[in-house]
């Protein structure tokens, strides 16, 4: 695969707001040679990449790991669980405090509930997948279904809970991730 090191540093550098002639002045480079650079009709040694990227808030590491691109899918091996106290969590993006929103699915047995989240930014949006939960966003609570489906803005403390008598799987989608 082709690394375009160019069109990289030339979004690195917008998302720091930062005109060519900035970013070549915080790293003691002429502006024509980050417009060579960004154009692709130049290559940097290592060492001015490394300030380059240094400048720009980001390391080899991350550069080159970006290049390779996030993969659409996640395997069932990827997803991370963890179980205890009537919960059984999967986390279903790797790496999701990288992007812009987080699934998970939990699995709740009957008579347990999630832990309070405490307000903050963003939305949150759920199903029910099986069984029924009631919601308790601040002082109320919703009672939702198994084809039922929440979503609300995250600024009062809220959980789930499963006062049935069968388990319930639930489908839960934060934006930003906060779990």
């Amino acid at each position: 695969m082709a690394i375009n090191i160019g069109a990289k540093i030339r979004s690195l550098r917008q998302q720091n707001g930062l005109t060519q002639k900035e970013l070549a002045d915080r790293c003691e480079l002429s502006k024509g040679f980050i417009s060579l650079l960004e154009s692709d009709q130049t290559s940097p040694s290592l060492s001015t990449l490394e300030d380059i990227l240094t400048t720009l808030g980001s390391s080899f590491s991350e550069f080159f790991r970006e290049e390779q691109g996030q993969q659409p899918i996640c395997r069932r091996e990827d997803v991370f669980i963890k179980e205890g106290d009537g919960l059984k969590i999967h986390w279903l993006i790797p790496d999701a405090q990288k992007k812009d929103l987080e699934a998970i699915m939990e699995q709740i047995a009957p008579g347990a509930r999630t832990e309070t989240v405490l307000p903050h930014s963003g939305e949150e949006f759920g199903t029910v997948l099986q069984g029924t939960v009631t919601l308790v966003l601040g002082e109320k609570s919703y009672r939702v279904r198994k084809g039922d489906s929440f979503s609300f803005k995250a600024e009062e403390p809220h959980y789930l809970k499963n006062a049935g008598k069968v388990p319930a799987t639930v489908l839960w989608v934060v934006t930003p991730p906060s779990f």
